[in-house]
């Protein structure tokens, strides 16, 4: 049986007085797999929500198919569910598919070929034998164990409550529940949150042999190059959204592309713009009413300067007319990337320039205890670090000893004389929630620094966001307000925790250019497996403390 597609025509939807969908048109033909990205605030789980059919649009139409499946936020099930119920409901369908083929083959058995009604009940046998062959529901039992265990929550017991679980662990069951029913078509919402790498590979493959419609809104860069065949950018642009062919490597090659070209056309019609204007300027010198006749001039002066100061009038309105309007549709320069801003003149401190090859910090024996076991670690001007590995493992910890915000109960930790540090921390407070955006960069600054690098031009925080108070942010907004001011004003030592986290793939790409050319020591911990991928430096890994007596665990870089 051929699954229908999913069609999106004309979408508008307003919330809370801005629009956030704006005439947006999606065609998903099944096999097709859509990867929708944007910043936060674009619109990606508002569309989800239209698609699926759990909020309406303003105007505009959708025509779904029947049986969609959405990853919701929130479970749709109470604290006092069980595991077993989840798995009962996504397996309900499988299992009434074999029960309606036994009953039906029980009634095809009990009348005779020839007598009425036995062609309409092969008929039903057929399109029932059709469905679940399409539903795969003879394997759906076996299905669920291998989904279960792909997501790394097949060791949890059936009869634990969802109250029980932890928010991860409702997140990945959520998960498993769809990919066993097999719906026409998935709608997904960030779907690697809380998926480690082997979870996450298994994802990409089971949306990969989905036969159906796939819509995925997300940030992860390495699962949206993975699974998607085509990718949306809701971010706003003259025409609309713009649908990109290939996955996010393709989406990457395809953008820098269109920037290179949208520079080149801004740099071509600037070059224009100073012709014309320096043509204006110096035809109408010419023609100014008060210049007499040039010496080669005086001969016929009288008899032909009316006509020539005429025809030099008329360039000159012609020039100005042009320039009007080149300039009325002029071509904006392409907004900046971003990047680290270094002083100007940049300061050349002592403990970034140093005149030995001393290191910038050295760490001997620290011990966090439960947190990290390091025995040893040197930063070096210019040195850029990325610190890996499993949850527990001590990342953070070591960031927060390494800014001093965490002293080490045990170890020894020598810091050059001078050094600088900046820290990202994963969860950012700021000391005066009441101040807006706009007065806390400033504060922060100083309104010189402020002023020459304005927060608006970095494209970390919405213009709409800049006069709301800091206490009113969403964790995200706040730790790209720490980000700015890290951007703006980059220290000797770049400590970031998780730093892509909360960042649109777009700015996640620019960040990381700006890690491999900006100013300093970065020591980066992140699980985002497109960064580690492509990460320039060298990489610690961490394992997890070992326990008392088992110090040959200990991690040494």
């Amino acid at each position: 049986m051929d699954l229908p597609a999913l069609l999106a025509h004309d979408l508008v939807r307003t919330l809370r007085g801005r629009r956030v969908l704006d005439g947006v048109s999606v065609t998903v033909a099944p096999g097709r797999r859509i990867g929708l990205i944007g910043e936060n605030g674009a619109g990606k789980s508002t569309l989800l929500r239209i698609l699926a059919g759990v909020d309406a649009p303003d105007s505009g139409t959708v025509v779904r198919p029947a049986g969609i499946g959405f990853l919701h936020q929130e479970m749709p099930y109470d604290g006092g569910a069980t595991l077993a119920d989840v798995l009962d409901d996504a397996l309900g369908e499988a299992r009434a598919d074999l029960a309606a083929l036994d009953r039906l083959a029980r009634e095809i058995a009990a009348v005779p070929e020839d007598a009425p009604g036995h062609g309409e009940l092969l008929a039903r046998y057929a399109a029932c034998l059709e469905r679940a062959e399409e539903r795969e529901s003879w394997d759906a039992e076996r299905r669920a164990g291998l989904v279960l265990d792909g997501l790394g929550i097949g060791g949890l017991a059936h009869g634990r409550t969802l109250g029980s679980l932890s928010g991860g662990q409702r997140g990945r069951l959520a998960l498993a529940g769809l990919l066993v029913r097999r719906p026409t078509a998935l709608l997904l919402d960030e779907p690697t949150n809380h998926l480690d790498d082997e979870a996450t590979a298994f994802l990409e493959r089971r949306l990969c042999e989905m036969p159906g419609a796939v819509v995925v809104a997300g940030h992860d860069r390495a699962f949206l190059d993975a699974v998607c065949t085509d990718v949306i950018d809701l971010d706003p642009a003259v025409r609309g959204p713009v649908h990109y062919g290939g996955g996010y490597t393709a989406y990457q090659d395809q953008r820098r592309a269109a920037r290179e070209s949208w520079q080149r056309r801004h740099e071509e019609e600037e070059k224009e713009l100073a012709a014309l204007r320096g043509a204006v300027e110096v035809t109408a010198h010419r023609v100014a009413p008060d210049r007499g006749p040039r010496d080669n001039e005086k001969m016929g002066y009288g008899h032909s300067g009316g006509r020539v100061q005429h025809q030099i009038a008329r360039r000159v309105r012609n020039a100005a007319r042009r320039l009007d309007e080149l300039q009325r549709r002029r071509v904006p320069a392409p907004p900046e990337p971003l990047r680290f801003r270094t002083p100007e003149p940049a300061p050349v401190p002592p403990a970034t320039e140093p005149a030995d090859d001393t290191p910038l910090l050295s760490l001997r024996e620290i011990r966090v205890p439960g947190r990290l076991a390091l025995d040893r670690l040197d930063l070096r001007a210019g040195h850029r670090l990325l610190v890996t590995g499993p949850n527990g493992a001590g990342k953070s910890t070591l960031l927060a000893v390494v800014a001093g915000t965490l002293p080490a109960p045990c170890g020894r930790l020598r810091r050059r004389e001078g050094l600088r540090t900046g820290l990202l921390a994963q969860d950012t407070v700021f000391e005066h929630p009441d101040r807006t955006v706009a007065q806390t960069y400033a504060l922060a600054l100083g309104e010189e620094r402020a002023e020459r690098v304005p927060l608006a031009s970095l494209g970390l925080l919405a213009a709409r966001d800049l006069d709301s108070r800091v206490g009113e942010l969403s964790a995200g907004q706040r730790r790209r307000l720490a980000l700015a001011l890290l951007v703006a004003d980059p220290p000797d030592l770049l400590l970031l925790d998780e730093p892509t986290n909360h960042l649109s793939p777009r700015l996640a790409d620019e960040l990381e250019e700006a890690l491999g050319t900006g100013p300093g020591t970065v020591v980066v911990a992140s699980h985002d497996r497109w960064l580690r991928s492509r990460w320039p430096g060298t990489e610690l890994r961490l394992a997890v403390p070992a326990g008392p007596g088992r110090e040959k665990d200990r991690v040494r870089p």
